[in-house]
């Protein structure tokens, strides 16, 4: 197999080789229903007898009863036996192991694959989620989790952590989850099964079957809805423990810990998203068919309009059928005809918002405003308005509103003010009114 066609791909190159040997050796899988009702009974009588091995002529008596059961006129049982057998066998589903060739009868038992085929119908048909079954396998999830978390807090090198935690978290808790998944998919086809009955019940007896149809309804929505409530509850007390489990694989620096717990948190989130996307499917089908019997079936309890209605549609190339209506015409009223006057638009005048720019210029005043600022410090002024109306008389006009804010600046690096009492506002030179402070004497001095 070239590599670049597997990487295109996106799977392990383990499972491409297993596809192309498949491919090579053109396996196939043909079972007629006779032959799983036969792998039925030879799976059946080991489990009985906790038989290693089923002898030939043992077979030949199982096949002659399963065709007792389900096909009683059939001929020609003992060679329809052995045509079963040996299709089983090229198909890998019986495996001969006494070793002693075809001059003789032999000895033969079921392969894995055969094992597996059969469980998986024994499963669907046994194994279906109830509440019961969820709550106590959630149960048991859950105090498997808090275990795994007390081992993870006492755990202190890597072979205790792969142990106790790494382990159980890989190999338990998947058996479990695996567990819950299995119910799930007898779950599933119970409810195929509902609908199933549903549809024929309709078919049968259209409308004397109305109440065994709404019971079916009811009592598959409760399920579900019981199994819902029991999956989001005990799905928060494992995210909580797993959580913890994850923080502490963190701590200790334990990432086969990390990618364990990962694993198992998308198993969680799976079982809880399962539970919710079957709720509302359930949901959808319920209104469906609830609509259809109120709508349809209750309204034609003779189901006269819905035959006539689909002969009507099996013939319509021959005797085709049309819908006629009469035309309505709208309602008119008379009212007085009224001149439509126009309204001229309101508008207000354009005018140019942008008002002109000056050209100021940027050099400072030759005084220098520090001393100065000194200087009148040095007069013993109380506030900061006698320091400023010293000032500006000496600054030009242009200048004097900016520099109010940089004398401030200067007083307050050098004095003190009082943060005691009101500041009123005064006026200085130029007709500028600002927030006087009163200064301490000593270190205005």
């Amino acid at each position: 197999i070239p590599m670049s066609a597997v990487k295109g791909t996106g799977m392990a190159l383990d499972s491409a080789r297993l596809i192309a040997s498949l491919h090579h050796r053109g396996t196939t899988l043909d079972l007629r229903t006779i032959d799983l009702c036969f792998l039925a009974a030879l799976h059946a009588r080991e489990n009985e007898d906790t038989l290693t091995w089923i002898d030939d002529e043992t077979m030949v008596d199982l096949f002659a009863q399963v065709c007792e059961l389900v096909e009683p006129d059939a001929d020609n049982v003992r060679t329809r036996a052995t045509h079963a057998i040996q299709r089983l066998r090229d198909q890998r589903l019986l495996a001969r192991i006494d070793g002693a060739g075809l001059v003789r009868a032999g000895d033969f038992n079921l392969t894995s694959l055969a094992t597996h085929i059969i469980e998986f119908f024994l499963q669907d048909a046994h194994d279906v989620l109830t509440r019961e079954s969820l709550g106590l396998l959630t149960k048991e999830l859950i105090a498997k989790l808090a275990e795994i978390k007390r081992c993870a807090e006492d755990a202190g090198s890597p072979e205790e952590w792969r142990a106790a935690v790494v382990s159980p978290l890989r190999i338990t808790i998947k058996d479990l989850v695996a567990g819950i998944d299995r119910r799930q998919r007898g779950l599933d086809h119970q409810q195929q099964e509902v609908r199933a009955r549903i549809s024929e019940l309709l078919q049968l007896d259209w409308f004397a079957s109305v109440e065994e149809c709404e019971a079916l309804l009811e009592d598959t929505a409760a399920t579900l809805g019981e199994l819902k409530t029991v999956l989001l509850e005990d799905a928060h007390h494992m995210q909580g423990f797993l959580q913890d489990i994850e923080q502490l694989a963190v701590v200790a620096h334990q990432p086969d810990a990390e990618d364990a717990v990962r694993r198992v948190v998308e198993h969680i989130d799976r079982l809880a998203a399962w539970g919710s996307s079957r709720q509302q499917a359930w949901s959808d089908y319920y209104q469906y068919v609830h609509g259809f019997l109120r709508d349809v079936v209750r309204m034609d309890r003779s189901r006269a309009l819905s035959e006539r209605l689909r002969d009507q549609l099996a013939n319509w190339v021959d005797d085709r059928f049309f819908l006629f209506v009469a035309e309505s015409h709208p309602m008119r009223l008379l009212r007085d005809v009224e001149a439509r006057t126009e309204r001229p638009p309101v508008v207000r005048p354009r005018r140019d918002r942008e008002a002109p720019l000056a050209q100021v210029s940027g050099e400072s005043d030759p005084a220098d405003l520090e001393a100065l600022v000194l200087a009148a410090m040095t007069h013993s002024p109380d506030t900061l308005a006698g320091i400023v109306r010293e000032i500006l008389p000496e600054l030009r006009e242009d200048r004097r509103y900016l520099a109010i804010g940089e004398i401030a600046a200067l007083v307050a690096r050098h004095a003190e003010p009082l943060g005691n009492g009101k500041r009123p506002w005064v006026t200085v030179p130029g007709r500028i009114e600002i927030e006087d402070w009163r200064l301490r004497g000593s270190d205005a001095r």
